[in-house]
C-alpha cells in the first residue's frame, strides 16, 4: 500500500516573507516552485522524504488577507530532546518570536509562533499518539 501524501495549500499576499518564516525560522525546504502557472506564483515546502507538503500561491492583483482567526494551527510533533530546544532557537534566531497560544493547552509543552499571514505554527515537544 502506498503512503497518502499531505498537501495543505493557501493562498498568500507576502510568498517571500512565508520563505523566511518557514524555511530560515522553520527549516522547510523549497521543493518546487512555479511563476505564472495559470495566473498564480507559488512554492511547495517540505523536507523531500516527508509524508506532507506545505503549499503557497500568490495571484498578482487579488489581495487574500490575514488568518480568520488565532486558532488556525500547523503542529509539529518534535519528542527528541535536543530537536525541539534546535528548532525554537531556529526560529528565534530568524528573529521569530513565540506568541501566546489561542488556546492554552499549546502552551504547557509547545511554543506557539505566527507566520507573516496570521496563521500559526506550534512546535510541540511531544510524542503524538492516537
Amino acid at each position: 500500500m502506498t503512503t497518502p501524501i499531505l498537501r495543505v495549500a493557501r493562498p498568500t499576499d507576502n510568498l517571500p516573507a512565508l520563505l523566511r518564516f518557514y524555511c530560515d525560522g522553520l527549516g522547510l525546504q523549497v521543493l518546487t516552485s512555479f511563476a505564472a502557472h495559470n495566473g498564480f506564483d507559488g512554492v511547495m515546502l517540505g523536507h523531500p522524504h516527508a509524508p506532507y507538503h506545505l503549499e503557497f500561491t500568490h495571484q498578482p492583483g487579488h489581495a487574500v488577507g490575514r488568518a480568520p482567526t488565532t486558532d488556525n494551527l500547523l503542529v509539529f510533533y518534535l519528542p527528541d530532546a535536543a530537536e525541539w530546544p534546535a528548532a525554537v532557537q531556529r526560529m528565534l534566531a530568524a528573529g521569530f518570536a513565540p506568541v501566546s497560544a489561542y488556546n492554552p493547552y499549546w502552551d504547557q509543552q509547545g511554543r506557539t509562533f505566527e507566520d507573516p499571514d496570521g496563521y500559526r505554527v506550534v512546535l510541540q515537544q511531544a510524542v503524538w499518539t492516537l
